[in-house]
């Protein structure tokens, strides 16, 4: 089987259709002979290449495949950092939370006790405010009385 020159589908060779004389006989075999070794040259060669091919672009794809997983691990630790970043951040807010519902309990407290304090002031001074009215009340009850009783005693 012999290449096309384009190398790309083999063809036959045609069969000669005169008879070959000794002397061309000879020069026939030592023909083919060349014809043989040059078609298995070009096999190996052609298989040697293929070979290198081959080769060639399995390193291709192995080293694709690494640099593919170089990327996918480059981005898988750079979206793991931000949220291990988030992380951290969500625990430090729920720490700052609970220190928050802490202060504000107390500050509530704290306000409640001010209020109960003021409402005790207020009514003391109401009282206060009472009792000086009532002071003001007896006095003239008794400015009153007084009155009576000096009227009672000069008629």
């Amino acid at each position: 089987m012999v290449l096309s020159p384009d190398m790309s589908s083999p063809r036959r060779p045609q069969a000669r259709a005169r008879v070959n004389s000794s002397s061309e006989t000879h020069r026939s075999d030592v023909q083919s002979g060349s014809l043989e070794s040059s078609l298995l040259r070009l096999v190996n060669d052609h298989q040697n290449t293929a070979l290198r091919l081959r080769e060639h672009t399995e390193k291709s794809k192995k080293e694709a495949i690494k640099s593919a997983s170089r990327v996918s691990d480059l981005l898988v630790e750079a979206v793991n950092g931000d949220v291990e970043e988030c992380f951290v951040n969500e625990k430090r807010i729920e720490v700052e939370i609970r220190a928050l519902k802490t202060t504000i309990k107390r500050f509530a407290k704290q306000t409640d006790l001010w209020l109960a304090s003021t409402h005790a002031i207020n009514n003391a001074i109401k009282e206060i405010g009472d009792f000086e009215n009532w002071m003001k009340t007896m006095e003239l009850d008794c400015k009153s009385i007084t009155a009576a009783i000096s009227n009672i005693h000069q008629s």
